[in-house]
């Protein structure tokens, strides 16, 4: 089966790459990936597969039916959204579309979802079971997985396997994360409020500014000697307005941020924790203050067995020397978590880096990927997906 599965993949190769440039050369942003999903949606049904548009807003789903001696049904999720970034590749596909950029690789990730789909239904022989492609919207705003999910699309769904393109990994090799692959995404936002009075004269105000300077501070610090290092904490502080005038002491200081844990039990203490720290400070120098924490996406939980299974096909597929057992998590998010809540699932790497070209960034303008890289991806879901119907219930 995997001799067949590369070789549709390879005869499939020169379509893969026409699909991945046309997807790249018309970004859409999260939430409008109208013509995107228009497109995916007849790629689906030209393969035969049975399509459902507008779920989860602008979402696809296609399903490949099995001859039904297996009950369980088996998801792949890929993204479909771009980036607000303008593209400098100078590429002749670039983006057509003026301050937008597949900068993330969801064109990538798209033609996969699409080139498994393909291969799978030309091999011939029907699975045991179903297989549900999501062809999700608005992964960088993390909330195409709600919207997908909200629309029914985990229903029934036994297990879940995705990929996102890694660039510190070279093109036809994958990467495997056992346990925590990404972060959890929090918002946050605190007020400290003072009150205004003459800059030569702050003994009769209370500074918002000075008082938010020593709340940043203090949670910095703190994190370096509360929190335990080998459960990693990052808060960063990343927009912060206050004042009117260079001689009027400033009564209010309104500061945003982001914080990123891996560990759920981190996770769930980091809210009252901050808050204990805030309170502490603007007490001490006489402020009030308001605080709004809002949960993101959870942590990707890579499931062990799955993730074995995914490490097998690559394996055998590309050899040991291909496939990179990575041995750290990033701190970046992935909503591709909020599916795990309904069913087990993993994510793998697929490397994208050039080997004699220079190599840039996700987010980065002049992100670029090998289009050799495909192929990888696409064999390695293909076959995973394969042998996961090859175990047993």
């Amino acid at each position: 089966m995997l001799s067949q599965i590369k070789d549709l993949a390879a005869n499939l190769a020169p379509r893969l790459i026409e699909i991945r440039r046309h997807l790249h050369s018309h970004p859409e942003l999260s939430g409008q990936e109208y013509q995107t999903a228009a497109y995916v949606a007849g790629v689906l049904s030209s393969c035969g597969l049975q399509v459902q548009e507008l779920v989860g807003k602008t979402g696809v789903v296609g399903e490949l039916p099995g001859i039904g001696e297996d009950a369980r049904l088996l998801a792949v999720r890929t993204d479909m959204d771009a980036l607000p970034i303008q593209e400098r590749t100078g590429l002749e596909f670039a983006s057509r579309q003026i301050g937008l950029m597949h900068a993330c690789g969801h064109d990538v990730h798209t033609t996969v979802g699409l080139g498994t789909a393909m291969i799978l239904a030309q091999l011939g022989i029907p699975l045991p079971g179903t297989v549900r492609f999501l062809f999700q919207p608005a992964e960088e705003t993390a909330q195409g997985a709600s919207w997908m999910i909200r629309d029914g699309v985990m229903q029934g769904v036994t297990a879940i396997f995705s990929v996102h393109v890694f660039p510190t990994i070279a093109a036809g090799s994958v990467g495997i994360r056992y346990g925590a692959l990404t972060a959890a995404a929090d918002d946050l936002e605190i007020t400290v409020i003072g009150e205004s009075g003459h800059g030569a004269r702050p003994h009769e105000a209370i500074d918002a500014i000075w008082i938010a300077s020593q709340v940043v501070t203090n949670l910095q610090q703190a994190i370096s000697r509360t929190q335990n290092p080998l459960r990693p904490v990052v808060l960063t502080i990343g927009q912060i307005q206050g004042g009117r005038a260079p001689n009027v002491i400033a009564d209010q200081v309104r500061m945003t941020g982001t914080v990123r844990s891996l560990h759920p039990e981190t996770s769930a203490a980091l809210p009252a924790w901050i808050e204990q720290i805030v309170a502490n400070v603007c007490q001490t120098y006489g402020a009030k203050y308001e605080l709004h924490y809002r949960r993101g996406v959870p942590s990707v939980q890579n499931d062990l067995h799955l993730t074995q299974l995914v490490e097998a096909a690559a394996s055998e597929a590309w050899g040991s020397d291909r496939v990179q057992i990575l041995l750290e998590p990033s701190l970046g998010a992935e909503d591709f978590s909020l599916y795990l809540d309904h069913a087990p699932g993993t994510m793998f790497r697929l490397g994208v880096a050039f080997d004699d070209k220079p190599n840039y960034p996700l987010h980065h303008p002049q992100f670029h990927v090998d289009e050799k890289c495909i192929v990888t991806g696409v064999v390695t879901m293909a076959y995973a997906i394969y042998k996961y119907w090859q175990t047993k219930n």
